[in-house]
């Protein structure tokens, strides 16, 4: 390796003309070059050099990052940037490849966010990429969104291998995409790989990245070790994807061939849906499959489709996989209401009793100081008179998929999304409320509505940031039909907040939920309460 200095009116080690920059990130420069002995374009990227690598003899570290590229080249042609001179300076390495084709992602996200069809099909052009590495028993471990080259045509080419590879130092290029293991200076493998993956396509999808640059080395990599990563808001189907990827533990982040299938499902699904309205988004499909059971709020699957390690991970059609913690949909609001085709056939109601016009229900616990010990001795409350007249302060909000609700003054739909089952989620709100309400309608439910929170439960205990069930599942009967409660706690975006839902039964797999969301600290004021008890005496589904 040859020690230089350089300007941008120099030559990198006197045969490198810099001509362009294309992308800057923390730790990382690219630009577009010409070798002047050659005259062929070039790009040269300039990354800050690792402690390990300064401890490597030159030419060592050199032939060690050209063998590993070109490696990789014979295996993925044209999807890998081959090194062919490596450059050191000082505390930088610069590695000159011959210039890819397209732009770098990072120059791509500097105009704003990208639909998460987009997103699915640039992850799965650098998921091949990776698989093949990881099948040669080759880690890339520096993975950014400058080090990935997108086509105009959607062809990806992944640059940067052999830069840190198999040391067990942590990353000290790009921060904010390092595994928490690298964080924690434990090295990486493939699962590392898979993190930063995660972390680029949440970021093309939500136009920020998962974990921002904290100004320092060290500060960055607290924030990737500690801090929750907010659940994305516009992932869509990518969304369970993305946050099976970005798990803090490697044993239970999801491996390659599920994110492969789940991200090829997605394509697909684009590709079958091209006539179905725009507004609807589409599912995760086994169009082999018989039709499976759901829990309240997902779609309906022959098999799991994201498992990480030994820990499953159920995929949703609806941005998010519940109302609560790292997966609240907060924020959504922001953006207005978002249309939905209205569900053409309206549930009917078969009772597993007969209805009444009293609601027999039993209330979330009223503990001012929130424990699982508190909401466990809850006891019903009065029973309530169902009623079409909102209270004052609030109004009937009849939705086009056929429910209806009194809400408080200013709440719209802030998000609406729909299968092509006829199920659907609709979150409820108004900007700068913190509160939310979900109304979600299922149709491939089982017989049990205690059985299905507990899916439920089980999925927010893999999920959800600091996630705790408050007491246990309570059955109850609520407007004449079966139904189950809970309630639990989890930390959004640094909010301690506190979810009530119930579900109830219309049919033998048809049903509705609510889940009411509020930060926990202001459960027991009186607003608060009246909301819930207004919810729960003037809902009504469907054709009830």
């Amino acid at each position: 390796m040859v020690k230089v200095q350089v300007s941008t009116n120099e030559l990198v080690a006197g045969r490198y003309r810099l001509l362009e920059g294309v992308h800057h990130e923390e730790g990382r420069e690219g630009w577009h070059g010409q070798d002047v002995e050659s005259e062929r374009p070039v790009t040269l990227t300039r990354s800050r050099l690792p402690a390990h690598l300064r401890e490597e003899a030159e030419l060592r570290t050199a032939v060690r990052i050209t063998r590993e590229s070109e490696a990789l080249g014979l295996v993925c042609p044209g999807r890998v940037s081959v090194v062919i001179d490596v450059v050191e300076d000082k505390d930088f390495l610069w590695t000159v490849t011959a210039r890819p084709e397209g732009v770098p992602l990072s120059a791509l996200l500097g105009h704003g966010p990208v639909d998460y069809v987009r997103a699915a099909r640039i992850g799965l052009g650098v998921l091949d990429v990776l698989g093949a590495a990881h099948q040669e028993g080759i880690t890339h471990g520096d993975l950014s969104p400058g080090q990935v080259w997108v086509e105009e045509r959607g062809g990806v080419t992944v640059a940067g291998f052999g830069l840190m590879g198999a040391s067990a130092s942590p990353r000290v290029t790009a921060p904010s995409y390092a595994s928490p293991e690298q964080a924690r200076g434990e090295g990486g493998g493939p699962a590392t790989d898979l993190w930063a993956l995660g972390a680029i396509m949440y970021e093309m999808v939500e136009g920020r990245p998962a974990i921002r640059d904290r100004g320092g080395l060290e500060a960055t990599f607290r924030a990737v070790e500690r801090l929750p990563i907010r659940a994305p808001l516009s992932a869509g189907p990518l969304s369970p994807a993305i946050q099976g990827l970005l798990r803090r533990d490697p044993v239970e982040r999801v491996p390659e061939s599920v994110v492969r299938e789940a991200l090829t499902r997605i394509l697909k699904a684009e590709l079958d849906e091209d006539s179905m309205p725009t507004e609807t988004l589409p599912v995760f499909r086994d169009l082999d499959g018989p039709p499976a059971r759901r829990v309240w709020g997902k779609v309906p699957l022959s098999r799991p489709v994201l498992l990480g390690g030994a820990l499953a991970v159920t995929v949703v059609c609806f941005a998010g996989l519940t109302a609560a913690g790292g997966l609240s949909e907060r924020g959504t609001s922001a953006s207005g209401p978002a249309s939905s085709p209205k569900v053409s056939a309206t549930p009917s109601p078969t009772p597993s009793a007969s209805p009444s016009s009293t609601v027999a229900q039993q209330a979330p616990s009223t503990s001012p100081s929130p424990t699982s010990s508190s909401s466990a001795s809850a006891s019903p409350s009065p029973s309530h008179t169902l009623t079409d007249d909102p209270p004052t302060g609030f109004f009937r909000y009849t939705a086009p998929q056929g429910f209806s609700v009194a809400l408080p003054k200013g709440w719209k739909p802030v998000r609406t999304e729909s299968s092509a089952d006829g199920s659907y989620r609709v979150t409820l709100g108004a900007s700068g409320d913190p509160r939310t309400l979900v109304v979600t309608y299922s149709t491939q439910l089982t017989s049990d509505p205690v059985a299905v929170w507990r899916e439920v439960d089980t999925s927010l205990r893999g999920d959800s940031i600091a996630y705790e069930r408050l007491g246990d599942i309570r059955a109850v009967t609520y407007q004449g039909y079966k139904g189950a409660d809970m309630e639990w706690l989890s930390t959004n975006d640094a909010v301690r907040e506190r979810t009530f839902g119930r579900g109830y039964l219309i049919g033998d797999h048809e049903g509705f939920s609510l889940r009411w969301t509020t930060p926990a600290a202001d459960w027991d004021t009186a607003a608060d309460r009246a909301a819930l008890t207004t919810f729960l005496r003037t809902f009504k589904g469907g054709s009830q």
